[in-house]
């Protein structure tokens, strides 16, 4: 982009600057109206801050337009509430019938509790030969869903507690069901998650000092994410007033906008410290210089990082538009915060952000002697240390290919919730699959085929006796246990049969098979995703860089990274190693929401420092037309804000695999391995070799394309 004049409005030196530079000048120069707009947003939109835990959903993980999901819609609708996300409450005593003793007691009480709360639909008490076991000793009473999934989350959050302390010596009360488990999830992954801070806080502080090398100035990215989070947070509990938002959404926005206003901070500091102590710049020209050049930077991987997660919006599943969502809001404010109130900061603060430094601070040059005789020594050697780095990640991505997917089972529960405890009675008392109860809505005309059907196929166990529509329509509701856990994968085949030989007016859902719909979906979407991702990546890097084939490597050695974060998870999540020392109880398989959504994560993290070598080693190229000063330059200049940053990422992902249930710790272990592999493996060894072999090819651009790109520099002066 052209070099233009800026003059303020007040008599100061005309400095030449870009659109960058002449933005950080603007903010600069009217930083008290600048100042007040944060002030007024984060204010604005911190007063809904606090709410958003109670606020934000815990459901939401369906295959919107899906068979199973207009079940769930018929049974609420004409069924009084009997449907998958109805609150189960297992009565079970340890001491003799339920008609004896403590019993009587306890479910009349459990009944009034139910009755009570208004957004529950009919209340059904425990049926002989239905919903109370052969012996007894265990009933189930349901609670029918009154309002939708998100909803009832909440009643069950609202409700467990008082149902739960109903038990006595000898009755245990544990109310169950998808309802329950999502409530029970959400609390579990909120306590791993503090616990993942606190543990994670003085590593992610110490590695901030030795990176920014002061106190001060490791106190900006603080600033950064906190108002980053405060905007956002209100932002999307305003939000979930017009659409339902996952919490996850904001758990996702926390670690990206710590993640990202880390890494956006210590680029334009650096650059600062340069231009202040290095060049001897005044402060004007250093804000001037810092956002011509890093910021450009950061503000393309930021827009890499939205287009990364775009892609997820593409899955017709709420949860996982919510969570794209709610990471892209944090990262535009994070984005903002950092193009805008990080200039006025550094401008204000200017030297006294070295203050309580490490003696490096004061060198005045952001070129690290170490991180340049690194590049050096690529340069000289780039067969050995690219083909070596290249085995390993091919080492570690080779297990990818026996990967296998489902979605979560009971076992990402802890042992002591009172979901998993009340899915093992049930289990115990009615059969492996009577927790993933079938659901049938079928036609009256169609109800005794259909009965026929289940009571002939041997997937099924038991099928309950057809229920009317409570509202007169010509509906009926048919249940049926089918003999396999509901996780097994031999539940798929079931359903399957089940549509393809019930009459055509017979819907099969449930909560198992809500599962099963969505991983279907996953499935079908992910290859379109991952596409979409590469494709959009691809085409940003190439018009930011105006180099078609560094842009491709650039993007293709993403591919690498991710590949071997999967096959490492593939050994810990699905075959079990190391599960004994992460504490969890492994699956078998990996979460099937997993692929889809970490490689946009993945790719997100490892384009953010794609764009920080590459835009530093084109900004090199653009003063030198030297290969050699490009990839060593990029090296030298960039390789501490990578390093830095990438142990950071690090340090954070891994603490999510230290503690809480099983999908933060896939979530832990997976970004770890990812941005430990990417940072320290591929942007500091492959992708500089890659440079290296490509040389000046990598920098050419055809004629044709020159003339539709636009003009996109990121040399200074």
């Amino acid at each position: 982009m052209a070099q233009t004049t800026y003059q303020p409005a007040e008599a100061s030196p005309v400095i030449e600057a870009g659109p960058l530079g002449r933005l950080g000048l603007w903010v600069t120069d009217h930083r008290r109206l600048v100042t007040a707009v944060w002030v007024l947003l984060v204010v604005g939109l911190g007063v809904f801050a606090p709410s958003v835990e109670k606020n934000l959903s815990g459901a939401g993980w369906q295959a919107d337009g899906s068979e199973s999901v207009a079940v769930r819609e018929l049974a609420q609708e004409h069924f009084g509430g009997n449907a998958s996300h109805a609150i189960q409450v297992v009565v079970h005593s340890t001491d003799g019938p339920l008609d004896e003793g403590d019993g009587p007691a306890v479910m009349a009480e459990v009944v009034r509790i139910l009755e009570d709360e208004p957004r529950l639909a009919e209340v059904v008490p425990a049926i002989p030969g239905v919903s109370l076991s052969e012996d007894g000793r265990t009933a189930v009473i349901l609670a029918g869903a009154g309002t939708d999934t998100n909803e009832m989350v909440r009643v069950a959050t609202d409700l467990k507690e008082e149902v739960e302390g109903l038990s006595t010596g000898s009755v245990e009360v544990n109310p169950t069901g998808s309802s329950l488990l999502w409530s029970d999830f959400n609390e579990a992954n909120l306590d791993a998650m503090l616990k993942s801070e606190m543990f994670s806080w003085p590593v992610t502080l110490a590695i901030l000092v030795l990176a920014f090398g002061a106190l001060v100035a490791a106190g900006l990215p603080l600033l950064l994410t906190l108002a980053g989070l405060i905007a956002s947070a209100g932002s999307l509990v305003l939000i979930n007033e017009l659409m339902p938002v996952s919490i996850w959404a904001m758990n996702f926005a926390m670690m990206f906008s710590l993640a990202l206003g880390i890494d956006y901070a210590l680029f334009l500091v650096v650059r600062f410290r340069a231009a202040r102590m290095g060049h001897h710049e005044t402060p004007r020209e250093a804000i001037a210089e810092m956002m011509d050049t890093a910021g450009k930077a950061v503000l393309l991987s930021g827009a890499t990082v939205l287009v990364s997660l775009s892609a997820v919006l593409l899955v017709p599943s709420p949860s996982f538009r919510s969570m794209a969502g709610g990471i892209m809001i944090s990262v535009v404010f994070v984005l903002a915060a950092t193009l805008t109130l990080l200039p006025i900061v550094l401008f204000k603060l200017d030297h006294r952000i070295n203050k309580l430094s490490l003696p490096w601070v004061h060198a005045g040059e952001h070129r690290s002697p170490a991180f340049a005789a690194w590049g050096e020594r690529l340069w000289r050697r780039p067969v050995v240390w690219g083909l070596g780095s290249l085995v390993v990640l091919v080492a570690l991505a080779a297990p990818i290919f026996g990967l296998k997917t489902a979605m979560p089972s009971i076992k990402v529960l802890p042992e002591d919730a009172s979901a998993r405890i009340g899915y093992d009675q049930v289990q115990d008392a009615f059969g492996p699959g009577a927790p993933g109860m079938l659901q049938i809505v079928v036609d009256g005309g169609d109800v005794r085929v259909s009965a026929r059907t289940l009571q002939a196929d041997a997937g099924v166990a038991a099928v309950m006796p057809a229920v009317p529509a409570a509202d007169g329509s010509d509906l009926q509701l048919i249940q049926a246990v089918p003999t396999v856990d509901p996780s097994d994968p031999e539940l798929v085949d079931i359903v399957e049969r089940l549509r393809a030989d019930l009459p055509s007016s017979a819907l099969v859902g449930g909560a198992a098979v809500e599962n099963i719909d969505l991983k279907t979906q996953l499935d079908d979407y992910t290859p379109l995703v991952i596409g979409v991702i590469l494709a959009l990546g691809f085409l940003l890097l190439l018009v930011a860089l105006q180099a078609p084939l560094i842009s491709l490597l650039g993007t293709l050695a993403s591919l690498l990274s991710t590949a071997a974060a999967f096959g490492v998870a593939r050994l810990v999540f699905q075959d079990g190693h190391g599960s004994g020392l992460l504490g969890f109880e492994h699956q078998g398989f990996l979460d099937a929401w997993a692929p889809v959504f970490f490689f946009a994560m993945i790719f997100a993290i490892a384009m953010d420092y794609t764009v920080f070598l590459l835009a530093s080693a084109k900004e090199h190229w653009e003063k030198s037309g030297d290969p050699h000063e490009a990839m060593v330059g990029a090296v030298a200049h960039s390789g501490r804000v990578i390093f830095a940053a990438g142990g950071v990422m690090v340090a954070v992902f891994f603490t999510f695999a230290l503690s809480g249930p099983l999908p933060p710790k896939e979530m832990g272990v997976i970004l770890g391995v990812a941005v430990l592999l990417d940072a320290f493996l591929v942007r500091l060894v492959l992708l500089p070799v890659m440079l290296r072999f490509a040389g000046r090819a990598a920098w050419a651009t055809p004629g044709w394309l020159r003339r539709i790109l636009p003009n996109i520099t990121f040399s200074h002066g």
